[in-house]
């Protein structure tokens, strides 16, 4: 029996360890397997539901029957709040590549993009010169920029394009890298030190249960200082990062792992890669801004700004050199304000020393404490990978070198630039030319074969006459560099700002001509004759609806948007475009499905509610009127004619004091609206208020003083003492 009990005992105590080590699988699973498995059911669940938005850069899509990939224009949300998020131009390519397609992706913001118009960005006249050279081969050219984003952005576009059989990556990058997502200077996240972190919030914002986190974080931030809608470079206002900061190593750092990986990825793939060196505008953009250097007591600050303004006012006189003198003297007292630098090139310009104006315009450039511009340091981490990974298939294409050696005294200005960094068309001709001797050299064998005649590079002449650059869209971006970009903060903050606005003004009246009738039909000549020449080109034919739009022509206008949506379906803005003008046709039943359909691509795109607005007032549905109208506002607070239509609404309903605040809500966002002021004094004068109706038509006629409603008006309530004859007007 002892023994018995003896053995007993030591199966007892056996039992005992094999249910210990099952006690800590099952800790190790609780930890691991089991949290795992709950991810997979909550992400599986979310998707079952149709939570959240796909994560990578494109999607699936149809054209024709034909299976296809376009851009995502939901992938912006990953890095940005979705009221601020950016979408690259819209793109889309077959599923299945061809033995004769040759597939090229443009990486990089908007510079890369082709801001201000996508249509002559380098990409497109690149695309040109290889299919001029190579007919017979299929040359796509897939432009995925996005303005505003960085290096961190541009890598999970690289990991996408590799899905997609690429044969080679251009990459146009450096502008973003301190004020796009995660950098020192931006306004869309918060700024981070850590790599590994910012990848691992990436990679969580492409599942949907991170995105159901992130916006339960967001709602719970409400009150962050995040702009509430798009305002470009003005929203960066307050964050200027000095030369020197320490935030900037890290940065640098970022971009060249970054950049390091986007090569590493192409390779991996079997794609060829293009790195650009980054230019930017030194002699004809000033500084955005400037800080003193720290340390600097009010002793010497007040000293430097006596010295400072002697000096300004030396040079307004035209009296250069004692205005370098004085610059020279305050620069002893502190030589890190950019904007003196930059006068100092102007003075060293102007008296014909070009080395010395050149030198202070590059240390502006540095200074600039908005940070829109790669620096030098940014272009060297682009060379020296370049540099160091040759031998492996990376290439460089200097585009900085070749702004310098086909600029004044190799000083890049606007001879090759709109404003700060975005190229015009010659300045686009010359990348795109600079980067095709770089593609040619590395095509492959079954390329090069298909030169059956040697043919010279097209001119930059041929380039605009094969993509339809006329008189009309020189106009057209001469109009938008002037209004949203050069009219706007930071712009209005550079030194000689009148001077810029003036040149470009200047440059508007020798172009009016190409907005007569003649000179638009001649434009329309122009896009006739390159859409029968490139007929597939889906850009061609979008722009030539845009034309016939301003040419009032809008049944021509009609067809050429659902030619372009045929062949582009995912296009929201084509969808809105055609929706709003079938409505002016009375077609209200096609105008409302294709601006649905615009919203189920892009649920936050405002004109497409602004149009459903209009539509269903249009047809007395005023209820579903005012609720797209009231969103149109939520995307867009500054929608004047949104305002002005909803209050016609809103008051025709009897709801006059919300009318009233409509009216006023849009004049905080669009103080120089003569409508938004009349119809205010109006719906006021109706109610009795008379000081009021009084303050606002006189508001209105300080806007346009020949406004004849307005003085009418105006005229009524002063002689009455009220008015009850008129209504507030829609636009």
């Amino acid at each position: 029996m002892p023994g018995k009990r003896r053995k007993m005992h030591k199966k007892k105590v056996s039992q005992k360890l094999i249910t210990g080590r099952r006690l800590w699988l099952f800790r190790i699973a609780a930890l691991t397997v089991i949290p795992a498995l709950l991810f997979l059911l909550i992400e599986l669940g979310l998707r079952v539901v149709g939570y959240g938005f796909p994560a990578a850069a494109t999607i699936k899509c149809e054209v024709n029957g034909r299976a296809s990939y376009c851009d995502n224009v939901k992938f912006g949300w990953r890095f940005f709040p979705q009221n601020l998020a950016r979408k690259s131009e819209p793109f889309i390519f077959p599923a299945d590549k061809s033995d004769d397609t040759y597939r090229i992706f443009v990486l990089g913001a908007s510079a890369a993009q082709g801001t201000p118009d996508a249509a002559f960005s380098f990409g497109r006249l690149l695309q040109v010169m290889l299919r001029d050279k190579y007919p017979g081969v299929n040359f796509e050219v897939i432009n995925t920029a996005m303005t505003a984003i960085n290096s961190h952005v541009v890598l999970e576009i690289a990991k996408d394009g590799t899905r997609h059989q690429a044969d080679m990556f251009i990459v146009y990058m450096g502008n973003n890298e301190v004020v796009g997502p995660y950098g020192p200077g931006t306004v869309f996240s918060r700024f981070s030190s850590s790599l590994s972190l910012i990848r691992a919030g990436i990679a969580l914002k492409a599942t949907r249960l991170g995105q159901l986190l992130t916006n339960l974080l967001d709602l719970a931030d409400a009150g962050r200082n995040t702009p509430a809608v798009w305002r470009g470079l003005e929203m960066f206002l307050q964050k200027q990062v000095r030369a020197g900061d320490g935030r900037l190593e890290c940065v640098y750092q970022h971009f060249g792992r970054n950049l390091e990986d986007i090569t590493r990825i192409a390779l991996k793939g079997g794609a060829k890669t293009i790195l650009c060196t980054v230019g930017s505008n030194l002699k004809d953009c000033p500084p955005f801004a400037s800080l003193h250097r720290p340390g600097l007591t009010q002793t010497q600050k007040k000293k430097w700004e006596s010295i400072y303004q002697q000096a300004v006012a030396r040079e307004s006189a035209g009296e250069y050199a004692e205005a370098v003198t004085h610059y020279l003297a305050a620069a002893e007292i502190d030589d890190s304000y950019a904007d003196l630098q930059f006068r100092l090139g102007r003075c060293y310009w102007a008296m014909g020393e070009y080395e010395q104006a050149r030198d202070r315009y590059i240390k502006a450039w540095q200074l600039d404490t908005l940070r829109f511009r790669a620096d030098n340091q940014t272009n060297e981490i682009i060379r020296n990978i370049a540099n160091e990974k040759s031998a492996e298939g990376i290439h460089l294409a200097d585009a900085v070198k070749a702004f310098e050696e086909n600029s004044p005294h190799k000083v890049a200005g606007q001879e090759l630039f709109y404003e700060h960094v975005h190229l015009n068309f010659k300045g686009n001709y010359l990348l795109a030319k600079t980067i095709f001797e770089q593609v040619d050299q590395i095509l492959p064998k079954r390329v090069k074969q298909q030169e059956t005649v040697q043919r010279s590079l097209l001119t930059e002449a041929e380039c605009a006459q094969r993509l339809a650059y006329t008189g009309w869209d020189r106009y057209t971006i001469a109009v938008e560099i002037l209004n949203e970009f050069i009219k706007e903060p930071p712009f209005t903050n550079q030194l000689y700002h009148s001077e810029q606005v003036r040149r470009i003004e200047e440059t508007l009246k020798t172009l009016k001509n190409n907005v007569t009738a003649a000179g638009l039909e001649n434009a329309a000549m122009q896009y006739r004759s390159a859409t029968r020449n490139e007929n597939m080109d889906w850009r061609l034919h979008l722009k030539y609806a845009h034309l016939l739009e301003d040419m009032e022509d809008i049944g021509a206008a009609v067809r050429e948007y659902r030619w372009a949506i045929e062949h582009l379906p995912n296009y929201f803005v084509a969808h809105a475009k055609l929706g709003r003008l079938l409505g002016i046709l009375g077609d209200f039943d096609g105008a409302i499905a294709h601006n649905q359909q615009a919203l189920r691509i892009m649920p936050t795109y405002p004109d497409a509610h602004f149009n459903l607005g209009f539509a269903y007032q249009l047809q007395d549905k005023v209820v579903k009127a005012i609720e797209h109208y009231y969103k149109a506002l939520r995307f867009q607070p500054y929608h004047a004619q949104a305002y002005n239509n909803l209050g016609v609404l809103l008051y025709r309903q009897s709801n006059v004091d919300e009318a009233v605040e409509i009216y006023r809500r849009g004049i905080t966002f669009v103080p120089d609206n003569l409508d938004l002021h009349y119809n205010l004094g109006i719906v006021l004068g109706k109610q009795g208020r008379k000081d009021g109706a009084l303050k606002e038509l006189r508001a209105a006629l300080h806007i346009d003083p020949n406004s004849a409603k307005t003085l009418k008006v105006l005229k009524a309530i002063l002689e009455s003492g009220h008015q009850d004859k008129k209504a507030p007007q829609q636009k």
